[in-house]
């Protein structure tokens, strides 16, 4: 008893030293004090400077749309190549899984570094000398990113799935495509969206592969683009951050939270219904039984 307690006590201090600089954050985005734990009085004037500051609404319209393509294209690369190797020989899998793996333990500095150098050795050998630094390079370097991170998602769906699925379907006439549609993605549909909301996570926050890989485009035209990351490192450079990144602090966190419950939410309901289904079956199979012995 006494250490269920003291494990409890853990737990709980470890989630407070973790979320009460952000609860503190929530609490001071509602006064107008430029110091945080100076109180000045409720107010959402922050909220309203937040919405009418042209730099901050760029760079998070400018976060939001690189994360949403990065996101999906990383997506779609990945569960493409978790379900291509899923059914690959075994040893061309090992060695793409290894090679998978490099980005995920590498020191991001490392790739930052790497593309940099790759694009500008692209601009002077195959754009006559000119940068092509982009969105696109930066889009590339999110990729590079979200794409090993989304097959780890992916593939233990798959190693939960029977691999015989895929050809008895088309053993029964489905084509490859139909029986990908309607065999393989219903089942690792989880861990595609899980991979989506990683990738979607790691592009929102990136700074590093961000500065070294961007170029002018998306919401910033001619300037170079932009992002939540990048301002704030702007920002700290020039002196404290300005009061309203505190609103914005405060609107992420409420939404990620959101996300989070209202998922947590739909897959404990798809678990009861799964298990509710199974037991009806059950019930089913067992008076099946007994009207078979009755006779």
């Amino acid at each position: 008893m006494v250490k269920k307690v003291l494990s409890y006590c853990y737990i709980y201090l470890i989630l407070l030293f973790l979320y009460l600089p952000v609860f503190y954050l929530i609490v001071y985005s509602f006064t107008t004090s430029e110091t945080l734990g100076v109180w000045t009085g409720f107010s959402f004037e922050l909220y309203h400077d937040l919405f009418t500051n042209t730099e901050t609404m760029t760079a998070l319209g400018n976060t939001l749309i690189l994360a949403a393509i990065s996101a999906a294209v990383s997506t779609l690369v990945g569960t493409l190549g978790a379900i291509g190797l899923f059914y690959s020989k075994k040893g061309f899998r090992t060695l793409v899984e290894n090679i998978n793996q490099i980005p995920v333990v590498n020191a991001e500095i490392v790739i930052a570094m790497s593309l940099t150098v790759m694009f500008v050795f692209m601009g002077q050998h195959f754009f006559g000398g000119s940068s092509i630094f982009s969105f696109w390079t930066l889009l590339v370097g999110h990729c590079c990113l979200g794409i090993p991170f989304v097959y780890l998602n992916v593939k233990p769906k798959l190693t939960q799935m029977d691999p015989a699925l895929y050809e008895a379907a088309l053993d029964l006439g489905a084509s490859p495509t139909k029986a990908l549609h309607r065999v393989i993605l219903p089942q690792i549909v989880p861990g595609i969206f899980s991979g989506l909301l990683l990738s979607f996570t790691l592009s929102l926050d990136d700074f590093i592969v961000t500065a070294f890989t961007r170029g002018p485009g998306l919401l910033s035209g001619q300037s170079q683009i932009e992002t939540l990351s990048t301002l704030v490192q702007t920002k700290i450079k020039k002196g404290a951050l300005p009061p309203e990144l505190r609103a914005l602090t405060t609107i992420i966190f409420l939404v990620v939270l959101l996300v989070v419950v209202f998922y947590s939410i739909k897959v404990n309901r798809d678990a009861k219904k799964i298990k509710r289904g199974d037991a009806g079956q059950h019930a089913r199979r067992r008076a099946a039984f007994a009207a078979r012995e009755d006779r």
